[in-house]
C-alpha cells in the first residue's frame, strides 16, 4: 500500500472589477455549529457571475505515518485512555469488553453494585471513558451523567468502589431555527434541536399558544440555548436563551432574565412577564374530558355537579404546579385518591386528584414554583380510567378556572429596566443574527 495520498481542492479566482455603486448580495447559511460557527456567508464578487471564475483543480502530495500501531498488541504495563459509546440494547458486560477491560473483578462488583443500575441509565448514544492498561486491568471508569454529575468506579484494595461527584462543565452557545411542517417536535428533530428544548419551547409560550391546535404549516422559529460540555462532549442541555416564534403571522418573543428572580424567568423584550399567575394547564399537551358543568357521575351513577376538569393523561404522566404555592395536603382524599392540595397567593387553592404517585419528598409546608413536578397522573380513588381531576378554589369555593378572573403577573420594575436592558441585550442580538437565514438576506 501507498505511503502517500492525494488530496484535491477547488480554488477560484477573479479578475479585479469596478465596485462602485455595485450592491453586494450575501447568502446566509445557519449551521448548527455553536454560536462562533453559527452562521456561514457565502458570496459572489460584484459583477460577476459563476461561468466567469475560472477553476482549476490543484493536487497536493500528503505525508502519512510509515505505520499505525495496533491497538491488538499493547504493552501489558501501559496504560491508555479509551471510550465508547453506549449502543441500545448494551449490558454493563458488553461495554466494559469494547473499552478493553478484561478484569473479572470488576464484573463481579458490578453484579453486586448500584453503580451497575447507574451505567444501565445511560443514554444510548452517550459517551463513557475508561483508562485501561494493555492486558485490560481497569484504573477507573467515568461517565457524566445529565446533571452534571460524574459516576466514577475505582480499583480500591483489590476491590472496586463507584462515586458521584459534580464536575464543572463548559458553556457553549448554540443558535437554531426551524419551520413547523408537521409537529414542534417533527421540526425540532428536523433542525437537530434535542426534545429538551422543544419542551422548553412549549413552556415559555404555554399561556399564548396551544401547541396541540393552534400551530400552522409555515409558523417558524429561531432560539438560543445552551449546552454543557465535559472534555469536549456535550453533556447537557442548558436553557433558553432568548426565542423568537411566529405563529400564524404573530410573533411571540422571549429572553431569559433573573432581575426579578435568582433562578431565571422569561420576558418580553419590553420586560412584560411571559410566565403568567396561573398556566393553563397543569399537564402538557392535552385535552379536557369533562369540564366545570353538571354530569352523571360514572361511579355513583346520580348527576352532580363537577367542581373540576378533568384532563386526559396516561398514567404517569408529570403533573405540575400551576403557580407558586405552598403544599397544603398531600396523601389520600377518598374518591379523589392520591390528591394533593396547593395553598397560592390572593385566597386561591387548587386540587390535583387520582394521582398514581406524588413526586419524590413532597410533603405539607414545602414550597413549590410553578412548573415543578409535583406528582403523577393515574387512576386512583374514584376513577373509570387514567386522568387528571383538577380544581381551582378561591376561598375554598370550587370556580371554573377557564372563566376566573385569575390574577396578572407583574412586570419588570422601571428601576431595573437599564439592568434589564442591559443583560439581556446580547441574547437578543445572537437571536437577531438568524433573521431571515434561510433566503437572501442582505440586499
Amino acid at each position: 500500500m501507498s505511503n502517500h495520498e492525494s488530496k484535491t481542492a477547488i480554488l477560484a479566482h477573479s479578475k479585479p472589477v469596478n465596485t462602485r455603486k455595485v450592491r453586494m448580495r450575501w447568502l446566509i447559511a445557519a449551521t448548527s455549529i455553536p454560536f462562533l460557527g453559527v452562521l456561514t456567508a457565502f458570496a459572489i464578487a460584484p459583477g460577476t457571475s459563476s461561468t466567469q471564475v475560472p477553476i482549476r483543480t490543484v493536487i497536493e502530495n500528503i505525508a502519512l505515518p510509515e505505520s499505525i500501531e495496533s491497538t491488538d498488541a499493547l504493552p501489558a504495563n501501559t496504560s491508555y485512555w479509551r471510550e465508547e459509546s453506549v449502543e441500545r440494547g448494551d449490558t454493563a458486560a458488553d461495554l466494559l469488553q469494547r473499552l478493553g477491560v478484561s478484569d473479572s473483578q470488576i464484573n463481579l462488583f458490578l453484579k453486586s453494585s448500584d453503580a451497575t443500575r447507574q451505567l444501565m441509565q445511560i443514554r444510548p448514544g452517550k459517551t463513557v471513558q475508561a483508562e485501561v492498561t494493555g492486558d485490560g486491568h481497569l484504573h477507573w471508569v467515568r461517565h457524566v451523567n445529565p446533571d452534571g454529575t460524574m459516576l466514577e468506579i475505582l480499583p480500591v484494595n483489590g476491590s472496586f468502589v463507584a462515586n458521584t461527584h459534580t464536575v464543572d462543565l463548559q458553556r457553549q452557545t448554540v443558535m437554531k431555527s426551524g419551520e413547523i411542517v408537521g409537529s414542534l417536535y417533527a421540526a425540532t428533530d428536523a433542525a437537530g434541536i434535542p426534545d429538551a428544548i422543544a419542551s422548553q419551547i412549549a413552556d415559555i409560550f404555554s399561556s399564548e399558544i396551544d401547541f396541540r391546535h393552534d400551530l400552522r404549516r409555515g409558523d417558524h422559529f429561531t432560539l438560543v440555548y445552551e449546552v454543557l460540555y465535559h472534555d469536549g462532549q456535550p453533556v447537557m442541555t442548558g436553557r433558553i436563551q432568548a426565542v423568537e416564534f411566529n405563529n400564524a403571522g404573530h410573533v411571540y418573543n422571549a429572553v431569559l432574565s433573573d432581575v426579578n428572580n435568582a433562578k431565571g424567568e422569561y420576558f418580553t423584550p419590553d420586560g412584560k412577564p411571559l410566565k403568567k399567575s396561573f398556566l393553563r394547564s397543569p399537564v402538557p399537551f392535552t385535552r379536557i374530558t369533562s369540564g366545570f358543568t353538571m354530569r352523571f357521575h360514572p361511579i355513583l351513577k346520580t348527576w352532580k355537579q363537577h367542581k373540576g376538569i378533568d384532563f386526559a393523561a396516561p398514567i404517569g404522566t408529570k403533573v405540575m404546579a400551576v403557580a407558586d404555592a405552598t403544599v397544603q395536603y398531600v396523601g389520600w382524599g377518598r374518591g379523589y385518591g392520591n390528591m394533593i392540595i396547593l395553598k397560592h397567593a390572593g385566597n386561591i387553592s387548587t386540587v390535583y386528584g387520582h394521582l398514581s404517585a406524588f413526586a419524590k419528598g413532597l410533603h405539607k409546608g414545602e414550597h413549590v414554583a410553578q412548573g415543578d413536578i409535583i406528582g403523577f397522573s393515574g387512576m386512583t380513588g374514584w376513577a373509570t380510567g387514567p386522568h387528571l381531576h383538577y380544581e381551582f378554589r378561591i376561598a375554598n369555593v370550587p370556580t371554573n378556572p377557564l372563566t376566573a378572573k385569575i390574577p396578572t403577573a407583574v412586570p419588570i420594575a422601571a428601576s431595573l429596566m437599564p439592568k434589564f436592558t442591559q443583560e439581556t441585550r446580547p441574547a437578543l442580538a445572537k437571536l437577531h443574527l438568524l433573521d431571515g437565514t434561510s433566503r437572501i438576506a442582505m440586499e
